[in-house]
């Protein structure tokens, strides 16, 4: 690859010696592949014990001189490190990837081509096209074809658009592996080299030069296989298998090809044929014309013409040897300008002049085979099967070096993606890195990062503070997380402050994004709410994948405390602001409060808000975003939120702690009885709650919001069948989201903890959740003055104490105002349209229309108790629906079809959050259609596809798109209602994340995409809404 500038420089002296840096040692491990001339060393000495900034060479003797070490060492720490930006997990190693202008391809050990997207590195498509492994890839010019080879003799050809195979080769000859292969776009001819030591090829842009080949010469049928072709004990030989179970599953289609027998070189190299580059003939003098460069087991370099007017037949230039007896093997190849590299066995790269056909220099780079070497921004990096990788300078001092797997490094690519150098390795971790090496490129002066770039950056320095609000001992963390947000705010212009609430609450983060000056008379405002606390993570019991806060991408996903509740859409919601005023869009004012006490209820936040209301203004809408969709699929948007209230019910006794073997008497009034009989008395069957009034407020179902509910359920039953009656889930939805509910968290005793104290004391804590038009403080007062009047009834001698800790007042908003038909709109077009899936479960017609219940209590306390849907239930789908582990999602989809289809519809059973969210990699959603509220105008809602499981549906499905469910959640957020009334202004509830990003949980996750497009929502609504 050549990257602009040639190197290393020409003045550079011609040398053999190896290089003389030094650093810790890495582990020696055997060739990867049968290696001619060379036996692999096993277990050489122990890694020695140098400093971690330390990175010289690794291959080193330890008596290297201390100058050297030293010289190394100083050089060494002026220069940056490669961060690793992403980090892709499989099931099998990765033996291959090559990179386009958007995509990553990987071949895998499992005869699967693994194609990601660059931009959000989600797996957009899993193409099984072998039985072995997957040797070598790449792609034409105009990269619309991508050629792939494997070990079972099979040369495919595949359409980069749609994943369809266009061609497949095969030879006449008995050739083995092919391990590599190179496309000549200009003579519209493959090469590859094969493990029988010689080199075909094959011309694509004229007719076929042999009929169509019949069954029996295909390699997946014919009987000259080295294994079926012997015969077992008595002469007897092994059958064949079917076709069907030798052929991968998307190894069909596309015109059948066989090599025609004079298109070899027999004998290219005296070895296997390890790896070929393609380059123009720069140093022959031949400049319009094309070179083939092959390396082979026998550790020589060959050169060939590619004869144009020879149907692209390479002729012999020349040979590059060091004419060293060992003959180590040429693994892998590179070029820059007219120096080649080349990786070889045991450890070394040396360094070609094909100019004057002289070694210029051999690096001793690694303790083993150098499996991948590639040039790109003036740099070389190599690749080893110790899994680390080195980055030369043009003067081929060490750069950088890093460990990049913990296994082996297996192949390697570099490219300038939108401005930023990227270097991707796999290895048989079954792990794809992907590595920020943006220092490679030649004028950092006018390097920038770009908006993507710079989100993730600020999103993983403000994922690194422990902003953990219920424990003081991370009080600073909170402060420095605090004051971080405030610089991320005047990086980009707004004017911040930091509000002070009471000791001990954490302060409010008050920052201000002004609209463009040209409409400054008549600006709107709009506030965003969030909070830059989070939950407590550690990860003593190893539960955590990851540090909880350290950031880390992992197949499309974004791991860390915080990423999705609730720094990540904090974030989003900053650089849609930045963008809106860079571009001088920004017709509203936005502002911005950031608090600190979310995760503690609020704590000081209302009084602080007050104390500085003159400072914020007035307000015309309020948005949020601090939740998740209701499964992995569909867009939301959440119109209501319950309110809580948080209480302890306290019984104490005069008597101290007694033991029930001395003291215990059925006249003594003992405090843990008295209030197990008092708290019995709140709730009835079903759950019935039993404070007076307490149903009296709640409105009735009206059928515009009956409407809402059949949306989604038809959405989510027309994806997972097994979720059951239409009817029954949304009685279970009301129940969680509109029905009020009173919940008993925990029981404390005073005294030992063991099974013969009466306790002096008891205690206990509940809540009662609330839904619209229940007031907090009217309940609060129903609830004190109710257990009061019970526990008189007792007539006990002990004393209660009701205290109540925390309200906060449920919320409803108005899905027809212009916030929310905004919100709506953003929605629709940033999800884009959606394609039907071909082979979905169920079909939206033969979902059953709801029937929704006269009023929202007629299902309350039903003689026979309903089972509930859980959030879990919501984010995976039905439990009924089997767990299929599946390394391909077009697999999955398809067993699991079958698996759901053979079910006979049962009883919805009990849920829990994440079912929906584990069915969502199986099969694609069918999406709702408009609710009866809608416009005649309006379609139906998109939807996104999963990063990592779903393949692109045919092209020829109909896109449409769709409106996001409108939801409500049982969960409560103090601040939303309070700031509607304190700023008299209506507010709208975004969510930005999935069900199953397992916020307050282990391994909490936010998708990549879903910050993007949240930011992108964001952009627009900041910029449309004041029009309205």
């Amino acid at each position: 690859m050549n990257c602009g500038e040639t190197w290393p420089p020409v003045d550079v002296v011609p040398s053999t010696e190896s290089s003389t840096d030094d650093s810790d040692d890495e582990p020696t491990t055997p060739a990867l592949f049968p290696l001619q001339g060379t036996e692999p060393q096993i277990g050489l000495k122990d890694r020695n014990h140098l400093s971690a900034t330390y990175t010289g060479s690794e291959t080193d003797e330890p008596n290297s001189h201390p100058a050297q070490l030293a010289k190394a060492k100083s050089s060494e720490t002026q220069q940056a490190t490669a961060e690793l930006r992403h980090r892709l997990r499989h099931d099998k190693s990765i033996l291959v990837v090559v990179l386009s202008e958007n995509a990553l391809f990987a071949g895998t050990q499992g005869g699967e081509i693994l194609v990601f997207s660059l931009d959000t590195y989600e797996r957009t498509t899993v193409i099984e096209g072998y039985r072995g492994s997957v040797l070598g890839l790449c792609l034409s010019q105009d990269e619309s074809l991508l050629f792939s080879t494997a070990g079972d003799r099979i040369i495919n050809v595949w359409d980069t658009k749609t994943f369809k195979r266009r061609y497949h080769l095969f030879s006449s000859y008995d050739v083995g592996d092919i391990f590599c292969i190179t496309y000549s776009s200009k003579l519209e001819t493959l090469y590859v080299g094969l493990q029988n030591t010689a080199i075909q090829w094959y011309h694509l842009g004229g007719k076929p030069t042999k009929d169509r080949p019949t069954l029996h010469e295909h390699p997946l049928w014919r009987t000259d296989h080295p294994f079926y072709d012997s015969p077992g004990p008595g002469g007897v030989r092994t059958p064949r298998p079917a076709l069907e179970d030798i052929r991968a599953r998307d190894a069909t289609g596309g015109q059948a090809l066989e090599i025609p027998e004079n298109n070899i070189q027999h004998f290219a190299h005296y070895g296997y044929v390890y790896c070929m580059l393609l380059e123009q003939d720069t140093f022959s003098g031949n400049s319009d014309g094309e070179v083939l460069i092959t390396g082979g087991g026998d550790g020589i370099i060959s050169v060939w013409r590619l004869g144009q007017d020879k149907g692209g037949r390479p002729e012999k230039l020349f040979s590059l040897h060091d004419d060293r007896e060992e003959g180590q093997s040429i693994l892998s190849l590179a070029m820059d300008g007219t120096f080649l590299y080349s990786g070889r066995s045991l450890g070394e790269v040396n360094v070609w002049d094909l100019e004057t056909k002289q070694l210029v220099r051999s690096l001793k780079s690694h303790r083993g085979d150098v499996m991948s070497v590639c040039i790109g921004g003036g740099f070389l990096f190599s690749a080893s099967v110790t899994g680390y990788v080195r980055k030369y300078d043009r003067q081929h001092q060490v750069a950088i070096r890093f460990q990049a797997h913990e296994g082996k490094t297996l192949s390697s690519a570099f490219k300038t993606h939108k401005d930023r150098a990227i270097y991707v390795t796999g290895g048989n971790d079954h792990t794809i890195a992907v590595w920020d090496v943006s220092d490679c490129i030649l004028a950092p002066a006018v390097l920038k990062k770009n908006t993507y770039e710079q989100m993730l950056e600020s999103l993983r320095r403000f994922v690194s503070y422990r902003t953990v609000s219920s424990d003081p001992k991370y009080k600073g963390d909170c402060r420095r997380g605090a004051s971080y947000l405030r610089s991320v705010f005047k990086s980009f212009g707004a004017a911040t402050e930091m509000l002070p609430t009471e000791d001990p609450c954490n302060p409010i983060i008050f920052a201000r994004f002004r609209g463009n000056p040209a409409t400054a008379g008549e600006r709107k405002k709009v506030l965003f709410y969030g909070h830059y606390d989070v939950v407590a993570a550690e990860n003593d019991s190893g539960k955590w994948n990851t540090d909880p806060f350290t950031m880390e991408g992992i197949n499309g996903y974004l791991y860390g405390r915080g990423t999705s509740d609730n720094k990540g859409p904090i974030i989003a919601a900053i650089f849609a602001c930045a963008e809106l005023t860079a571009q001088q869009s920004l017709g509203a004012d936005i502002v911005f409060l950031i608090e600190g006490e979310e995760e503690c209820g609020s704590r000081g936040f209302a009084k602080a808000i007050r104390q500085h209301k003159h400072l914020i203004g007035d307000i015309d809408w309020i948005l949020l975003a601090n939740s998740y969709w209701l499964d992995d699929r569909i867009p939301c948007l959440t119109y209501g939120l319950r309110g809580v209230i948080h209480a302890s019910v306290q019984v104490d006794s005069s008597h101290p702690d007694l033991h029930s073997g001395v003291d215990g008497s059925a006249k003594l009034d003992e405090s843990l009885k008295d209030l197990v009989v008092l708290l019995s008395t709140l709730a009835g069957r079903h759950g019935e709650v039993k404070l007076p009034g307490f149903y009296d407020p709640i409105p009735k179902l009206t059928k515009e919001e009956g409407a809402l509910y059949n949306d989604i359920t038809q959405a989510l039953i027309s994806r997972n069948p097994g979720l059951g009656d239409s009817s029954e889930l949304a009685a279970s939805l009301m129940r969680r989201w509109r029905d009020p509910s009173l919940t008993i968290h925990r029981f404390q005793t005073s005294g030992p903890d063991n099974a013969t104290i009466i306790p002096r004391t008891a205690k206990a804590a509940l809540s009662i959740r609330l839904v619209p038009n229940q007031k907090a403080d009217s309940v609060a007062q129903v609830l004190t003055e109710f257990l009061q009047d019970e526990f008189a009834k007792l007539e006990s001698n002990n004393r209660l104490t009701v205290t109540i800790d925390h309200q906060a007042e449920p919320w409803l908003g108005d899905v027809h105002n212009q916030i929310f038909k905004t919100l709506e709109e953003a929605v629709m077009d940033v999800w884009g349209p959606v394609s039907d899936s071909t082979d979905r479960r169920l079909s939206q017609s033969s979902v059953p229309p709801l029937k929704i219940p006269k009023e929202a209590g007629d299902s309350y306390f039903a003689t026979t108790k309903p089972s509930p849907t859980t959030s879990s239930a919501l984010a995976s789908g039905s439990i009924l629906t089997p767990d299929i582990p599946t390394s391909s999602p077009r697999k999955a989809a398809t067993t699991d079809t079958s698996a759901s289809q053979s079910q006979s519809p049962r009883k919805l059973t009990h849920q829990t959050s994440m079912d929906l969210a584990k069915d969502t990699n199986v099969s694609l959603p069918e999406p709702a259609e408009s609710s009866p509220t809608d416009d005649a105008n309006t379609t139906p809602v998109p939807q996104s596809s999963s990063p990592s499981t779903q393949p692109p549906l045919p092209t020829s499905a109909t896109n449409r798109r769709r409106k996001p469910l409108y939801i409500r959640e049982g969960g409560s957020i103090p601040a939303i209602r309070f700031l509607e009334m304190e700023f008299n202004a209506p507010a709208a509830h975004l969510p930005c994340g999935q069900a199953s990003d397992s916020a307050h949980l282990d391994n909490e996750r936010l998708r990549l995409v879903n910050l993007y497009k949240s930011k992108d929502i964001f952009r627009r609504v900041f910029r449309d809404l004041p029009c309205r």
